[in-house]
């Protein structure tokens, strides 16, 4: 089965390189061979190793579009998607359109909040609430300035490596399962490879805008209809409950809760995340 994944900010194709054999070759990590996919694994605009774009309008649903037009021009007819972050946000709105040939989508950021948030909560909801909160509150800053000044954050970021690793950096430490420091969550090698890419390709500002074109985007709906798989990361923020995803995507073929891991799945968890998107996605197959 085709399948084209999709990286988040800030992250890149590196975090993916630990699925791409399992995933395409599934026998030879102890899988089985009828769970294999094709796998495409494209840069969003702007992210090292695709061209900065020179306009305005490279919107979450523009991309979304290319992505349907890249998947048309390799020649698959019935392909799948998988995303988390904003390769979350571009799955999604690839889901929202249900464009020829998508089968169905796995995410491991689901963006199931209510349009508008009950009176009532369940503890689980609460604490979805919660942890919304926190990530627009104090763990927004770079959301906020890559939202509103991505060029100058950007600029200031190219002149200085250690900038633009803390940067980096701190993501990684407040979104990935810890306690207290990023090394105990990823590998040095896999930040640094991260942080490297972004350096070297002076991707800090075309990479920012994505939040700028996208600013006024929410965590809500949209309400999908065709198959979405997903699976729960314990340390993710925000947390969604059950009972939004449910009521979210009424066509969820399937549920699954990780026992560790955070925001970055694809880098902290790779095993896992293989094993969700298997069995997620094995029900398309047929």
């Amino acid at each position: 089965m085709p399948l084209i994944l999709t990286h988040g900010w800030p992250g890149s194709i590196v975090e993916f390189l630990k699925l791409i054999g399992p995933l395409t070759d599934p026998v030879s990590f102890g899988g089985d061979a009828a769970d294999s996919f094709d796998v495409v694994i494209p840069s969003l605009p702007g992210f090292g190793f695709s061209q900065k774009p020179a306009e305005t309008g490279w919107s979450v649903s523009r991309i979304a579009s290319a992505w349907v037009e890249l998947m048309k021009r390799l020649g698959y007819t019935r392909w799948a998607a998988q995303g988390g972050d904003w390769g979350g946000v571009v799955t999604t709105a690839l889901g929202a359109v249900q464009p020829e040939g998508l089968v169905g989508i796995h995410l491991n950021t689901p963006f199931a909040f209510p349009a508008r948030i009950p009176d009532t909560l369940s503890p689980e909801q609460r604490h979805a609430v919660e942890t919304l909160a926190l990530y627009n509150g104090d763990l927004g800053g770079s959301s906020h300035l890559q939202g509103t000044k991505p060029q100058t954050v950007g600029i200031a970021l190219a002149d200085s490596p250690a900038g633009q690793a803390a940067w980096i950096y701190e993501k990684f430490q407040s979104k990935t399962d810890n306690h207290g420091l990023a090394e105990e969550a990823l590998s040095t090698d896999d930040m640094l490879d991260t942080i490297s890419l972004y350096w070297f390709t002076n991707s800090a500002a075309s990479s920012g805008r994505i939040y700028w074109e996208n600013r006024s985007g929410t965590f809500a709906g949209p309400k999908l209809t065709l198959p979405v798989a997903v699976t729960v990361f314990p340390k993710d923020i925000p947390l969604l409950p059950r009972s939004w995803i449910d009521d979210t995507y009424s066509n969820l073929i399937h549920y699954g809760e990780a026992d560790k891991g955070g925001h970055f799945a694809a880098l902290e968890q790779p095993e896992i995340l293989v094993g969700e998107i298997r069995t997620g996605l094995r029900a398309l197959r047929s």
